[in-house]
Parts: structure tokens; sequence; C-alpha cells
């Protein structure tokens, strides 16, 4: 249950606050314990539920009472919908579990005894007396009469008051109607209703007004196996067939419900025809709300979800057809669940934790209040030691004052400065974290945004964190903030659109500042989640490799593009990519590639990628050197400017990358996903896939079946190098001021002309501070030195 309370709160945090979520509540314990909540003061843990109920975006219970209790948690997001199948599988498992004859006596109740079970609404409290008042009438003399010539006749009454007042009221009214004297019981809602509703021969729904859904109390005693009798409302009628599976009254005609009571009745108990008509009712309890249940959950799943482009749509909810029901395999599923587990539930482990606090801030308190406020007496103590410390201070001084000491230079003076700078501790303390990854060949920067991904995350030297979120940083971890280094992520807007890539960029970004390893590698935090992560020999084999250094440029990834493609089913590259970007991928990949290096559109710009069963990364997560990694930063920051302003200047501004609106948002993501494989395959790295579960290291796509193949021209180091120096020339004069280019954007700018100014300005500074040394020594020797006025 630890795991289940982190889930609820991991929801509520980046990145899973745009998942959608429904909760499914059938039970009315946490509604129960609100009003206890109130009355013993925990708002706090109230809040915390009222916080977690807004998050879902539907929470839905399966009858209208129910959301009467949760009222205080909020209301703008409840919906009911009606399902028949948990109270039919609880009956049968109820039915399993408890003998009737057990149940009987533990009520003191014989076998052959005639019960009748009188149920009310949970809606129309104030009217139940009366309805109860109006079937008892019509049926005292048939009740009498069976008094007469059975063992026994016993009416249950179920309804919402339990008061010793309610019950002798009923006694009373029972009396004067002609019922046996100690034959009535009166019991609440919140009773043990399967335990009735086993002992029960007969149910009587004893309300005659309308209700909003089928009477729950009813299905469940279907579910039971027991008759019913009930009036003939809309939604009563509108499943059940008179005389087939159930039997109806007419509510303003008591001798209606009085001959459907003689229908029900035999010589002693139960007729032959209420029996079959019982059976006939359990199985209609199963199928009966079947379709609306089904129905109203796939409109409210078509509401909610939002399908990936690379997602089969379902079928419309118009096209579910309304015939026999098969829950075979949901009835072993839920006969396989323990309803016996012994762990506690979310409710009470989090009552327990609330009380704790309170007990832990109570304590606090009153340790404050009894020890933590100093006495008098520790006043006049620190009064009499800061006396003592100011008179030995001004002795300091005046001793000071009298000894005399000769002038210095100021060069001795500016040297003494410096080497007590040097000489502070601080100065040459580094991060924990940087220590521990002292002489490592790589490092792996997980990627992660927002505190939900924690829990994802791995811990020692070979990973480091890279948060996409200021606010969702681990705490006490040298994770790297990317948003501080790259400003451009500051506006949600390209934060979105560049998703993980571009804690990408912010580590190319000024890589020195943090990253002097020879190796560098990524991993996103989904790599866990898609059970890809690299296990322990996994990480073992790569720190070999890097030690042994004898891979040379090579690209190694150990999560493949096409896990989540069904088994046997084989798409080359491109296909893959359209099918998992609204099927734009090549097309759109296309033109940006031909603006990037202004082909004509004569020429090819699709750039060859083969088929096979080889693999291809997916999900951020290879290693390369790091100069080969800002070669292809270099690479993808030219690529996303090409990219972004086909996007730009289209007439409809609406990214074609994606079908759903959280696609379109997020609209560069897969396709930069994929990027760093055209790269390395056209650029003549070497690709090495490792499995992340066995270690197991397998070339993919060699270079000797690339010949003739790739397009290395367009890859060069010295091409890319001259374009984004050219990029960066614009940059530097101003070109791209007023408009929307995303490259000067995504890194840093540098040219010759940049070097050059900078070069130049270090040595004007230089000059300008030898003039004002020399101006200042002239001034010493022409007028001497002076010595400013204290104070």
């Amino acid at each position: 249950m630890n795991s289940a309370c982190y889930t609820t709160s991991s929801l509520m945090q980046d990145p899973f606050l745009s998942i959608p979520l429904i909760w499914l509540i059938h039970e009315d314990t946490l509604g129960k314990h609100l009003r206890e909540y109130e009355e013993k003061g925990f708002d706090g843990l109230i809040s915390q539920w009222r916080s977690s109920f807004r998050r879902a975006n539907a929470i839905v219970f399966p009858d209208f009472s129910l959301p009467l209790l949760y009222a205080t948690l909020g209301g703008t997001n409840f919906m009911v919908i009606a399902g028949p199948l948990a109270d039919v599988l609880k009956a049968d498992r109820y039915l399993a579990s408890h003998p009737r004859h057990h149940t009987r006596k533990d009520y003191g109740y014989g076998e052959n005894e005639l019960i009748i079970l009188f149920v009310g609404s949970y809606f129309h409290y104030d009217d139940t007396i009366w309805d109860f008042a109006t079937t008892m009438q019509a049926l005292a003399s048939q009740v009498s009469e069976l008094e007469g010539r059975s063992a026994g006749v016993h009416s249950i009454f179920l309804c919402g008051n339990s008061s010793d007042t309610y019950s002798s009221s009923f006694q009373e009214l029972a009396a004067q109607m002609g019922f046996p004297a100690n034959s009535i019981r009166c019991y609440p809602f919140d009773h043990d209703v399967s335990s009735l509703l086993l002992i029960a021969d007969i149910v009587l729904h004893a309300s005659f007004n309308e209700e909003p859904s089928f009477p729950p109390l009813l299905l469940r005693a279907m579910s039971f196996g027991v008759p019913i009798i009930a009036p003939n409302i809309s939604q009563i009628t509108k499943n059940v067939v008179d005389g087939v599976n159930g039997f109806l009254f007419q509510p303003k005609d008591p001798a209606t419900l009085a001959k459907a009571f003689s229908l029900v009745i035999g010589q002693q108990k139960l007729s032959d025809l209420a029996k079959r008509v019982a059976d006939e009712g359990k199985l209609l309890a199963k199928d009966m709300l079947a379709f609306e249940f089904v129905s109203s959950y796939a409109k409210l799943l078509e509401n909610v979800l939002y399908f990936p482009s690379n997602v089969m749509l379902p079928a419309a909810v118009s096209q579910i057809q309304q015939k026999t029901w098969s829950w075979d395999w949901l009835e072993r599923k839920t006969t396989n669940e323990s309803d016996q587990s012994t762990e506690l539930s979310v409710i009470e482990m989090l009552e327990r934790q609330f009380e704790k606090n309170l007990t832990w801030i109570s304590q606090l308190e009153n340790e404050t209040l009894s020890g933590d406020f100093p006495t008098e007496l520790d006043w006049e103590d620190l009064k009499e030691i800061e006396i003592s410390e100011d008179i030995e201070t001004r002795e300091m001084q005046e001793l000071e004052e009298r000894i005399e000491t000769p002038l210095k230079t100021w060069e001795e003076v500016y040297h003494t400065a410096r080497k007590a700078e040097k000489a502070k501790p601080e100065k040459h303390e580094r991060d924990e974290g940087e220590l521990e990854r002292t002489g490592e060949p790589v490092c792996i920067y997980e990627i992660y945004d927002g505190g939900g991904s924690w829990s994802f995350l791995h811990h020692g030297s070979f990973y480091r964190g890279i948060t996409l979120s200021r606010s969702g940083k681990r705490p006490g971890t040298d994770d790297v903030d990317a948003v501080s280094r790259l400003p451009v992520l500051e506006d949600s807007q390209y934060r979105d659109l560049l998703c993980e890539f571009g804690a990408l960029l912010s580590v190319a970004n000024k890589v020195d500042n943090i990253h002097k390893l020879p190796w560098i590698g990524f991993q996103s935090w989904r790599a866990t989640s898609r059970m890809v992560a690299l296990s322990r020999i996994a990480e073992e084999k790569l720190e070999t490799m890097m030690m042994e250094g004898k891979k040379g440029d090579t690209v190694i990834y150990w999560a493949r593009m096409d896990m989540d493609l069904n088994e046997g089913l084989s798409l080359d590259f491109w296909s893959m990519c359209d099918s998992l970007n609204a099927g734009h991928c090549r097309s759109l990949f296309s033109d940006a590639f031909r603006k990037m290096y202004g082909l004509g559109e004569d020429m090819a710009s699709l750039p060859p990628m083969p088929d096979g069963e080889s693999y291809w990364s997916a999900l951020h997560c290879w290693i390369m050197p790091t100069p080969s990694f800002l070669e292809f930063i270099m690479f993808s920051r030219m690529f996303l400017d090409s990219l972004d302003q086909l996007s730009y200047n289209m007439s409809n501004p609406s990214c074609v990358l994606g079908s759903s609106e959280i696609e379109k948002r997020h609209c560069y993501c897969r396709v930069m996903e994929f990027l760093v494989n055209i790269w390395a395959y056209h650029s003549g790295r070497r690709m090495l896939y490792l499995n992340p579960v066995t270690a197991q290291l397998s070339e993919q796509h060699p270079l000797e079946q690339r010949r003739g193949l790739i397009w290395s021209k367009y890859f060069q180091r010295t091409l890319l190098k001259t374009m984004d120096e050219d990029l960066a020339e614009e940059a530097d004069d101003g070109i791209y001021v007023n408009s929307r280019r995303l490259w000067p954007l995504l890194g840093e700018v540098h040219w010759q002309g940049v070097f050059d100014r900078e070069r130049e300005q270090r040595y004007v500074k230089k000059m300008d501070k030898k003039r004002k040394a020399k101006e200042r020594l002239l001034d010493r020797q022409k007028h001497g030195y002076k010595q400013k006025a204290l104070g």
C-alpha cells in the first residue's frame, strides 16, 4: 500500500499531471470517515483527499447514493455509471462463503420462518415511512393468514434511520396494521446488507418514487437469487418483465401489490413461480445494465483519452451490439484477487500517518515551550559575554594602533590578498557527485521532468540527473538544471516543443562547465518505466569497454525503436517514424533537410535508411564520445532551426507531426528522438546495440554494408562547422533580432569574428589597466602618497 500512496502523490506532480486519471469508487468507507475527520479536526487530511479528488478527470460511482457521501470533497467531476457485475460477483462469493442457515441462526431466525425484507430509497427518506405504511396496510391480511399456517413471518425494514424511536414507531405501526407482535426489525443502510439479502425469502421495494437509476438494492437482491416485488416505475419496467424475472405492482393501487404478493407465496413459503422468477432474475442481473455500463465507459474514455498517432483507434460506441455478455474471464480474475488481504488500506495508512504527524508536532511544541525559551539568567549571562568581548576587541585595536608597521607597496598588498583568497578552504571544495565521478570514463545524464519521476532515476557515480523543471529538482543531489543552462527552456512553448532533447542542448551549451569526461551518455526516466534501463551487468559491461578504449568513434544504445510494435510486424525506419508522427515524418524531414542544405527541388533530400532486422535507437538511451556528441548537437541545432521555420511559415501553424493536442504541443519530440540514428548512420559512426538485461553486445548496420548508401558529404564535420559559423556570423550581425529563428537560442554563437572581437576587447582592457596604473604611479611621484581621512 506504500506504493499506492506514492502513486497517488506522483500523479499530482510532473510529468504525470497531463495523464488522464479516472477514479472508480465502489466503497463508502472514506465517505463515512469524512464526518469523523471533521469532528477530530483533521482538516489537513480532508484537504489532502480533496486535492486528490480534484486531480482526477472523472470520479465514477456505481450508484447515486455514494456521491452524496463524498460531496464535501468536490462534485464537479463526479459521475455515476451503474454496473451490475461487481454486485453479482460479490454475491456469488458471499453465497459461497456464508451458509444461509448459520446466518439465519445468528439473527435468531429459524430455517422454516418466512422473512420479508422491505427496502427503501437512498433519496426519499421523508416519504419512506408513508410508503412503508401503505405497503404494510396492503399486505396485513395476507401476513396474518401466513402467520397462522406457517412457522412464523418476520418483516425486516432497511431504511436510512436506525434509532430506537424510529424502530418503536414501526412496532406501533405494525401492531395497528395487524402484523404479528415483535416480528418487526429495522436496520440502517450501513448495516451488512449482504447478510440480510442472504436470509430474506422476499425483497419488496417499498419506495414508490421515481429513481435516477435502477435501485441498487434490488439489483443485489436479484444477484442473491431472491424474488423481488417492486413498483412499476420507469427505471424498473425498463429492465424487469412482470412475472418473468420479477413481480410488479402499481404504486397507486394497493390491490395490485396484494396480488403480486399472493403470486410469490405458496402453501407454506415460496411458490414454484417465485422460484423460477428468482432464477431468471439472477440470470438477468449480470447482463441487465451491461450495455449501458460498457457504452458509458466507452464514451467517458473517448472524452478523456488522447490516442497517439501509432495507435489503432477503437470502434465507435454505436457499433457495440447488445448481446449476451461473456464474463468468464473476469470472474476468474476476480476470484483470484484476494479479498482477505491483511495489508492496511490507503485510508487507514493516511489516517495513521496524519495522527503520527499531529503527535510529533504536539510533542515538538511542548518541548519548545518547556526548554527552548531562554530564562532571565540566560539573558544576564549573554549580556556579560557581549560586554567582555567588546572590551577585549577595544584593547586589541588600541594595541594595533600603537605598534609601528612599515608601509607596503600596492604589489605586496595585492599578492597578500590573493594568497589569503587562495588559502580559503571553500575554494578547493568540490561537489560530492563530482568527486564520485573523478576517474570515471563516462557519465550518463538521466533526463527527468518533475518530482513524479524521481523513483525512476538511478544513483551513483555512473549517473547524474538533469531536470527540465526547476521546481522538480531532486533535493540533496548535484543534478543539472537544464533551464538555467539554456534560457530558451524557460519558455514553456519551446520546452514542450523540444521535450527531452532540450536537456541534450543544455548540456552541450558550454559543456566544459559540467562535463569533462571522454564519453557522455543520456537516458530518459521513461527507460526505467519501459523496462529498458541498464541493468547492473550492462553498466559493468559499458565501464569495461570505456576503460579499455577499443571502441573508437561509436554510438552504443540500449532502447529499441521497434519496442512498441506488435510481434511479427516488421517496418523499416521511415515507416516506423511515420507511424509515430501522424504519417508525416519522412515528408517533413525531407523538407527540413532540403531547407537546411539549400538543395534544389530536383535533388533527393530524404537520406536512405536500410531495411532489415537491425535495431535503431529510441528514448535518448545512448552513449558516445564527447567530441562526437558536440558534433551531433551542431547538426541537430541546424536541423531543428530548419524544421521550426517550416512549421512557423506554414499557413496553418498547427503541428502536422501529431494528431492529438498533446502530440501537437510536443511537436518535435519524436523526430528529435530518432535523429541520432540518421546522423550516426550517415556520418559513418559504428552503431552497437547493448541488451540492457543480458549485456550482450551486437553491431548494427556494419560499416561495410553502408558503402554506396550513406550521404557522408552532408555529415562531414568541416561542412557542418562551416554552416554553423555562417549562422553564427549572421546572428552576430543582428540579422535574426526581429525574426523567429530558433538556432541562436539553442546554444553558443561562435565564429572567428567573435573570437577576434573578444581578443580585441581583452587587449583594450589590458592596455587601459596599464594606462591607469602608469597614471597612478606618476601622480604619486609628483604629489607623494596621500592618506585618506578616517571616518
